[in-house]
């Protein structure tokens, strides 16, 4: 039974069907590090109990780094006239997923900006040959679509989504975001979630006009939208961008919101993000540490992997493609726990740990 008022408060916001917005905002203001310590603690005995102690790992690969937005935080926002733009071949594609297959991972992430050039049925093309040659779950994220391009990947085979919402606050997300609107960026995630894919969201910590609120009700969204995947990364500066000069993200706030999510949502798959790991240290582990139970090592091709640049001084990004995986594994050795080498597929779907 729990004894401390901490305890107390952590038992609450694990137990309710929707906890109260000011026990998050408390969790997420904590600064007494055997406090912090105790959250950690906690997300981890949830992250074993609903997710087991294999760690997924995705492996990405970025093909195009042609975007139609002007986000003010994302490097690819095109209005940076200095980044060098790329857009893989089909068969390169298709070549960067038969290397991650080599390496026994079962699930590809395939990332790009919002290219309007980079056609929805070559997409839908690249989806089914990836699930003929491979037979791999592919994930999707390529931002804002049409319901009718969402539907056409999933015919073709398409198994998953990641789209974030990087902030609940519509006059923040307004603001990050010149003509796009939160509204929209719901629909979306409403249409993907009807197209029967897996779903994933998340958020960027640390961005300027961001609050301890916000981000506490960030994640009651989460629990709303039942979410299968959550990304809380830190936000780092490009200096190429309209918030090119804000500080960046602080990886304990960051570390305590990906804590307090896998609290309140249990049993959503929770990546230890890139940005997370290229903060100068490697905070990846301390997010294992922290309730997630993923890791994407990249496998985008040199010199495409270099020159995808939503932030500076991503890690391994001179790295060939797939060296991070082997230290990767090395992370997971020394926290005692294993490599999953499935498919990953929903918690919430298949009503437990990762299946086959």
């Amino acid at each position: 039974m729990p004894t401390s008022k901490l305890e107390q408060l952590l038992d609450r916001v694990y137990k309710a069907p929707v906890p109260e917005l000011s026990d998050l905002e408390h969790l997420l203001s904590l600064t007494d590090e055997k406090e912090i310590e105790e959250l950690h603690a906690a997300a981890d005995w949830v992250r074993r109990e609903y997710a087991g102690d294999g760690i997924l790992l995705r492996g990405i690969v970025e093909f195009s780094s042609y975007c139609k937005n002007t986000c003010h935080y994302c490097g690819l926002n095109k209005q940076n006239n200095s980044l060098s733009r790329f857009r893989m071949t089909k068969d390169e594609i298709l070549e960067s997923t038969g290397h991650i297959a080599s390496c026994g991972i079962r699930t590809v992430v395939l990332q790009s900006g919002e290219d309007d050039d980079f056609s929805p049925s070559l997409i839908a093309e690249i989806v089914r040959d990836i699930k003929t040659n491979f037979g791999m779950a592919v994930t999707l994220s390529v931002g804002e679509q049409s319901r009718e391009e969402y539907k056409l990947w999933k015919q073709a085979g398409a198994d998953r989504y990641l789209l974030k919402i990087e902030t609940t606050d519509e006059a923040l997300y307004s603001a990050l975001h010149p003509g796009m609107s939160l509204r929209n960026r719901v629909r979306c995630l409403e249409d993907l979630k009807s197209l029967g894919y897996e779903v994933g969201s998340g958020i960027i910590v640390g961005l300027k006009g961001q609050t301890i609120r916000s981000i506490a009700r960030d994640i009651l969204f989460f629990k709303q939208q039942e979410f299968d995947m959550i990304g809380i990364g830190p936000f780092i500066p490009h200096p190429k961008t309209q918030l090119g000069a804000e500080a960046r993200g602080d990886a304990a706030m960051t570390l305590k919101v990906l804590a307090v999510t896998r609290l309140v949502t249990r049993n959503a798959h929770l990546p230890a993000t890139t940005a997370l790991g290229s903060m100068g240290k490697d905070f990846r582990i301390d997010g294992l540490k922290a309730g997630a139970n993923v890791l994407m090592p990249n496998f985008t091709p040199q010199p495409y992997k270099k020159l995808y640049e939503i932030y500076p001084g991503k890690r391994c990004n001179t790295e060939a493609a797939g060296l991070c995986s082997s230290c990767m594994e090395d992370m997971v050795r020394s926290l005692h726990r294993t490599i999953d080498y499935s498919t990953g597929g929903s918690l919430k779907h298949h009503g437990g740990f990762t299946n086959a």
